[in-house]
């Protein structure tokens, strides 16, 4: 396949105005007529005008998400269950200020790393986020305090920060407009291998010690060393005489457009609600969804797919549950990309918004781990539809030389929503949501537990009130009532409702919906955003 990408170079198209510039509203006309389409190309013409770069850009990414999802989906359990053998036990607001830090760092530096890798070079930029991303994963291994951990991410997420300009600067110079969607779909699939890979991968290291999670990812981190020297470097078409301080200066004043501003806020409210089903489920699931049923129905499943420790009975890992997400991608994503490779990429995006915040609701709001599976399945379509879009969009309105910067501000939402959702769920989960929490609440209000003692109503004294740690909270409510595991979990949905947190996650995702509608009409007045 690498040989076969190879290809005579692209005719490059005219450059498109920059945000900056003032558009006046072309005459009205009919979608036929406003947006050219690009030159029809079979699917297999397609693939093998993508060149070498794209392939080897597209490699690299796939190793770092192997890295990086294999540690983000069982990182909720590590930093914040509270029952978890050999976790760090810190409570839900804790990991929702480490989130919120990491979605801040990771997505928001490289809205300035994007200019200074179109300046500097991709190859050089992706060599030194490699070295970033093995300290952080080190640090992340060996360290148990909060500081410490925090610090391992700070690390880790500015290389995540300086390693996605140099891969999407490499990937956007590597297309052009007739194949840009298509190549964007094989991107987001050859990605999602990766995301697939890393959850099994994950629980297996697990299994031989939390510590060593984070040594694996070191390690899958260290090939792009060997990606590195097989291919030569993309010229960025950026101009290579600029110091650092007007590679700053042109970052910042390039984003200072009222519209590239209204379409990244209303991006924001998508990625809040789309990175909860990563940082977030995997706790609402072990805490409320039972899958001993459906253990029980397939005895093929893996051994290493199982927790044996769950007091309720045998239970698929949650990481393995939430994979369903990335294995639709990898089986369903080239199908739609194809199909949609001519829609419009607002339209793909608010259909994308749509069906998402339906499936988050579906997956948020049940203990059925099938109707689970559903949601999760719901939600893959609506990511599919639109988180390959929004860096096509991006590619194709960026002016000449300015790939890297532009593909930089596509992080932007994915530093805003993330880090207002890691707040939201911190603060939601960790008072209304999280078993263990309310486990104390109960023995608080229904028990005599508490008797003779008042409570303030803040969650964070439960534990001093009562005398009970939140790893002992959830026995000693069975304990107390004399219920097995099953019931006591029900009697706290019933009591409590933390499926209710989710409906908060759910009313951002139609906000951002009814925003990005009026937004996609209006730009059909704005030649250079109507794509």
């Amino acid at each position: 396949m690498t040989n076969a990408a190879v290809s005579e170079p692209a005719v490059e198209a005219p450059p498109k105005p920059s945000f900056a510039q003032t558009v006046e509203a072309p005459p009205k006309l009919s979608f036929a007529q406003t947006v050219e389409a690009p030159p029809k190309l079979s699917f297999p013409q397609t693939i093998t005008s993508l060149p070498r770069s794209f392939w080897m850009g597209c490699t690299m990414e796939m190793w770092e998400r192997l890295a990086y999802y294999g540690v983000r989906v069982v990182m909720p359990i590590y930093i914040a269950q509270a029952d978890e053998p050999g976790g760090l036990h810190f409570s839900q607001q804790d990991k929702g200020t480490i989130y919120m830090v990491w979605a801040l760092i990771q997505s928001l530096l490289p809205m300035v790393t994007g200019g200074y890798a179109d300046r500097y070079g991709y190859k050089r930029t992706i060599f030194i986020t490699a070295w970033l991303k093995i300290i952080g994963y080190l640090l992340m291994a060996t360290q148990q305090s909060f500081a410490g951990f925090l610090l391992g991410v700070v690390i880790l997420a500015t290389g995540t920060a300086l390693f996605k300009p140099g891969i999407q600067g490499t990937l956007a110079q590597s297309m052009d407009k007739s194949n840009s969607s298509v190549g964007w779909g094989l991107f987001y699939w050859l990605v999602n291998i990766g995301a697939a890979i890393g959850p099994p991968l994950a629980g297996y290291l697990h299994g031989k010690g939390w510590s060593w999670v984070f040594y694996g990812c070191a390690a899958i981190i260290s090939l792009n060393f060997l990606m590195l020297l097989t291919y030569k470097e993309v010229d960025s078409g950026a101009d290579k005489t600029s110091d650092a301080w007007k590679v700053f200066k042109d970052t910042i004043k390039n984003i200072w457009d009222a519209r590239l501003i209204t379409v990244i806020l209303l991006l924001s409210g998508f990625w809040l609600m789309m990175y909860q089903l990563w940082d977030l489920m995997p706790n609402f699931y072990t805490d409320w969804i039972s899958s001993t049923s459906f253990v029980n129905n397939n005895p093929w499943l893996p051994t290493a797919w199982l927790d044996i420790k769950d007091p309720r009975g045998v239970q698929l890992k949650q990481e393995n549950v939430l994979n369903v997400n990335a294995v639709s991608i990898v089986l369903l994503l080239v199908p739609f990309s194809y199909l949609v490779a001519r829609m419009r990429v607002l339209s793909a995006m608010t259909l994308g918004i749509l069906v998402a915040t339906f499936g988050i609701l579906v997956s948020g709001t049940t203990t059925s781990l099938y109707v689970l599976f559903l949601g999760i399945l719901l939600f893959s379509v609506g990511e599919m539809l639109t988180g390959p879009k929004k860096s096509e969009y991006f590619a194709l309105i960026a002016p000449k030389g300015k790939k890297a910067l532009y593909l930089g501000y596509v992080n932007i939402p994915a530093a805003i929503g993330p880090a207002i959702g890691a707040l939201m769920a911190g603060i939601l989960y960790g008072t209304r949501g999280e078993k263990a929490t309310l486990a104390l609440r109960y023995l608080a209000e229904k028990t005599d537990l508490a008797k003779g003692k008042a409570w303030d109503g803040d969650v964070a004294s439960l534990s001093e009130l009562l005398g009970v740690s939140r790893q002992e909270a959830f026995r000693t409510l069975q304990g107390t009532l004399h219920i097995d595991a099953a019931e006591a979990t029900r009697l706290l949905w019933d009591t409590y409702r933390p499926y209710e947190i989710w409906y908060s996650f759910a009313a951002v995702g139609v906000a951002s919906l009814v925003g990005m509608l009026i937004f996609s009409r209006r730009s059909r007045r704005w030649k250079d955003l109507d794509v």
